[in-house]
């Protein structure tokens, strides 16, 4: 795990195109090259890398916490913790309380909230012997972390795509959380997540290699069970762009994400470049069908958030072909707030309930 060229290696195991193979590849290096900054969110693109590489059968025993967390208090200093906010989160947020202890560190599962397509899941890594959990000369900012393992999105089925990151509140204490996000194309709200994590890394820039900081494999299992709140939109508008035609199938808007759905009204054609290449020309067609399609979504006060690099899938069918695009937002934003979203031009206004 210490060859960069290996995260390369690990593509063929991931279920993408080929050309966000060779996107996901090229963003893992070039992440790890450099000390890189702190960041909000990292996308699981880069992380599915690392665990791709990481990934081993597990044996670990499981346990369950003794007093289950309050969803609030897991994602409130997350994503919002606004009167509105909250009442969303006491809504539609779901205690887990599955962990796992190894080497004397305890991964549990805290709480998940989502939609019907999409989910976000917060994790806590603990040192049981109660010392800060990074080294002294160590913090988030500079230490790049990498997990291996898939965490629990392994439960959605169809086409996914998400993201993770660390988040470190104390720098000072025994814990550290870690947030993954996941969108799919098929329901998520009922299911089994199995969650498999080995070995806790860290990038050095010194050495400019990664580093084994904790070892340990983690495994537990937890059922999914949250309450969707979304709202549809859409079915059969129609616009053009780029030489292709589009129809808009369905849009998908909760106060934590949104998803499109839409069929073009031709098959795109990849070249055969090896697996984790990405060919000019196959760049410039999966920007033609997802990566240039605008989607706005508007706020009440007059913010408009650009979602057009969303993440998603591409899917030939019959002769035209079938693309699914959106992601998490990185705050809980309630309906009422929502004015509009629109989709290659097409403006839909958003029901407040």
């Amino acid at each position: 795990m210490s060859s960069l060229s290996e995260y390369k290696q690990s593509m063929d195991a991931l279920r993408y195109t080929p050309e966000q193979k060779a996107r996901l590849a090229s963003e893992a290096a070039a992440a790890a090259s450099r000390q890189a900054p702190r960041r909000t969110r990292r996308p699981l693109g880069r992380m599915a890398v690392i665990a791709a590489v990481m990934a081993l059968v597990l044996a670990v025993g499981s346990s369950a916490a003794g007093i289950l967390p309050a969803p609030v208090d897991v994602f409130a200093p997350l994503f919002g913790g606004s009167v509105a906010q909250t009442e969303i989160i006491d809504k539609i947020g779901h205690p887990i309380g599955a962990s796992d202890t190894d080497s004397g560190i305890t991964v549990s599962a805290d709480a998940i909230m989502g939609d019907e397509y999409n989910a976000v899941i917060v994790y806590t890594l603990t040192r049981e012997d109660g010392e800060r959990f990074l080294p002294e000369d160590r913090n988030l900012d500079e230490s790049f972390l990498m997990i291996g393992g898939f965490g629990g999105a392994g439960w959605a089925r169809g086409g996914s795509h998400g993201g993770a990151w660390f988040v470190d509140t104390d720098a000072e204490d025994n814990q550290i959380q870690y947030v993954e996000t996941v969108s799919a194309d098929v329901p998520l709200t009922r299911g089994t997540a199995s969650v498999e994590f080995e070995d806790l890394r860290c990038w050095n820039p010194e050495t400019e290699r990664d580093e084994l900081l904790y070892e340990g494999r983690w495994k537990f299992r937890f059922e999914v069970d949250y309450e969707d709140c979304s709202v549809r939109l859409g079915g059969g508008e129609a616009f053009s762009q780029d030489g292709l035609n589009f129809t808009i199938d369905s849009i998908s808007v909760s106060p934590i994400a949104v998803k499109v759905d839409y069929t073009v009204d031709s098959e795109v054609q990849w070249s055969n470049a090896p697996s984790g290449r990405q060919e000019p020309e196959d760049a410039r067609q999966s920007a033609r069908f997802m990566e240039n399609i605008e989607i706005l979504l508007t706020k009440t006060d007059g913010t408009v958030m650009d979602l057009s690099t969303s993440g998603g899938s591409i899917r030939p069918e019959d002769g035209k072909t079938v693309c699914s695009k959106g992601e998490v937002l990185e705050e809980i934003i309630p309906l009422a707030e929502l004015e509009s979203i629109s989709v290659g031009g097409v403006v839909f206004p958003i029901p407040a309930e």
